[in-house]
């Protein structure tokens, strides 16, 4: 038998339930992961409260996208995987549970540098942050505007960033601007007073700006300090991106990925977990809890203060 978290309506973080399940068994092109650490991503909790469109829950609905683990079986049609493989599982589903049946597609291997809590914190965070900025054109000696910077998306779109040459401005709270000055980004402190803080570090304004926070004043700021309005993105209020002139990547965005935008979302993990492994990226881990206690981590989330990621451990 296996445990997983499910629920059967949508609400608040009491209406996940910790449940013995059946064991899974892997289908053709499949392996079953032994799960290690399970990250928690906001969009988990989004799509729990029916604030990201989801369709009706007809069967038992399990949250979770990003994973690692150790193969413990191996379905028919796979080759290169065998048991006791340490792997990463990447934008897959249902990852809320002590093993998972996953398409070789999503699997990504685990560095032996890397924990399994580092490596269930990769996927979500390092896909969209890479996505987001190679979308935008972010290059070297651009400087580039990053909205909530000490979140997992954030800390990986400050790392990423400096990668590719760029120049990075990154708002936070004030405690966490040690944190930021780490990742090689210039912090200021959101809040009234946003734009001259930013203008005061860059007179001439920015290049592009990553909304990661959906706040008016992300927008505000952003549209008044970017020249080209199509340099700026949200990963959070794509229903109003249209609207407010600017790009989405998902967030609740009518307009679906491309092929390419999904290949570097993809790209992004192995690339991440090389670099994690040879000590050139960073993941922070904000608190590790037990699989049971995901309600406790939802609630956590979605006070929207977290630093770093949060990882559920079977």
């Amino acid at each position: 038998m296996a445990f997983a978290i499910e629920y059967e309506e949508f609400g608040g973080p009491e209406v996940l339930r910790y449940r013995e399940v059946p064991a899974v068994a892997a289908g053709p092109g499949e392996v079953v992961v032994a799960v290690r650490a399970i990250g928690v991503n906001p969009i988990d909790a989004k799509v729990r409260r029916a604030f990201r469109p989801s369709g009706p829950i007809t069967t038992p609905r399990r949250p979770g996208a990003d994973a690692s683990g150790v193969i413990s079986a191996v379905g028919p049609d796979v080759d290169g995987w065998r048991p006791g493989d340490e792997v990463i599982v990447a934008w897959g589903a249902r990852t809320y549970a002590s093993e998972v049946a996953v398409p070789v597609a999503l699997l990504t291997p685990k560095p032996a540098g890397i924990t399994f809590e580092q490596g269930a914190a990769l996927g979500i965070p390092a896909g969209t942050a890479h996505q987001a900025l190679v979308s935008l054109g972010v290059s070297a000696g651009e400087t580039v505007l990053v909205h909530a910077g000490a979140g997992a998306v954030g800390q990986a779109a400050i790392q990423l960033a400096r990668r590719l040459g760029a120049r990075v401005i990154a708002t936070a709270s004030e405690r966490n601007h040690d944190r930021l000055r780490e990742l090689g980004a210039e912090p200021v402190t959101y809040g009234e007073g946003l734009a001259a803080r930013v203008r005061a570090l860059a007179p001439g304004g920015v290049d592009a700006a990553l909304d990661l926070v959906g706040t008016e004043e992300a927008i505000a700021v952003s549209k008044e300090l970017t020249r080209d309005p199509a340099r700026i993105g949200t990963i959070v209020l794509g229903p109003q991106a249209a609207e407010l002139g600017i790009r989405a990547w998902s967030g609740g965005s009518p307009i679906p990925l491309t092929p390419e935008e999904l290949g570097l979302r993809a790209d992004a993990v192995p690339l991440a977990a090389l670099l994690l492994a040879a000590g050139r990226f960073d993941v922070e881990i904000a608190q590790v809890l037990p699989l049971a206690e995901a309600a406790e981590a939802h609630r956590l989330s979605e006070t929207g203060h977290v630093r770093g990621k949060l990882v559920l451990v079977p």
